[in-house]
């Protein structure tokens, strides 16, 4: 089971996977940063989900070790898991903010249906109970009570997005899929990071150390960070969303 748990998150964005008659009914929202002058490369905003599992040390310590911002979604499986790791992201407020994946890694999809082999939560109260119990497990760990939601395979129904906008959440869509659910490889992963522009949100995880895509995703970001790209978090950038996800 521990293992099953551990690869729901690498599924969830793959690019081979999934049934196309069920995600054609459901939004895959996207997020990009308003336009803002900057000086140098622009600017980006990195997010990593923290589905289950473990932490990729390599990210971690790149993201300290270049002050590097980023927004991390974690679950309340990961946060029970990972003290270590959390106490290191507290430590740097400067650097990550932590948002709300949900309580258990389910999506939020408010009837019954698999997305990318993961059961969804399957009715709006099952919904709910992923966005608050996610909540309550950052509240749990202290810290700031988070204002952004992403569910697992970050794919809603319509109807589950206005339930969590109704919750006081914005929904993070994304721009730029760095990873592929973490399932590419390192060589693939910083292409997909490093051709970020200004204005892009990247999505990437940060739960899979024994995968080849972290040690992409530094690559990635240290290629970015050459180019003169600046780093910012969700919340310290204004972000606009489709269908609903942030207005």
């Amino acid at each position: 089971m521990g293992l099953l748990r551990n690869s729901l998150c690498a599924m969830a964005l793959a690019l081979f996977a999934g049934s196309p008659g069920n995600a054609a009914t459901l939004v895959e929202p996207t997020l990009h940063l308003k336009p803002q002058a900057a000086e140098g490369g622009g600017r980006v905003a990195l997010t990593l989900d923290a589905c289950g599992g473990k932490t990729d040390t390599r990210i971690l310590s790149a993201l300290v070790d270049n002050r590097i911002p980023a927004t991390i979604f974690v679950t309340g499986i990961w946060l029970k898991r990972n003290a270590e790791a959390v106490e290191i992201m507290r430590a740097h407020p400067d650097l990550f903010e932590l948002e709300n994946h949900g309580g258990r890694h389910i999506p939020a999809v408010d009837t019954p249906r698999k997305i990318y082999g993961i059961r969804s939560a399957g009715s709006p109260d099952a919904v709910q109970a992923e966005v608050e119990s996610g909540a309550a497990a950052l509240a749990s760990a202290g810290g700031p009570a988070p204002k952004w939601f992403r569910g697992a395979t970050a794919e809603y129904s319509p109807s589950a997005i206005a339930m969590i906008r109704k919750l006081g959440f914005k929904i993070a869509g994304f721009s730029v899929n760095g990873d592929g659910g973490s399932l590419l490889g390192a060589k693939q992963t910083a292409r997909r990071i490093g051709a970020a522009k200004d204005g892009d949100v990247i999505i990437a995880h940060i739960n899979q150390p024994t995968h080849a895509a972290g040690e992409g995703v530094v690559q990635g970001l240290l290629a970015l960070k050459q180019k003169g790209m600046t780093f910012v978090r969700l919340d310290d950038a204004e972000g606009v969303g489709n269908n609903g996800t942030t207005d």
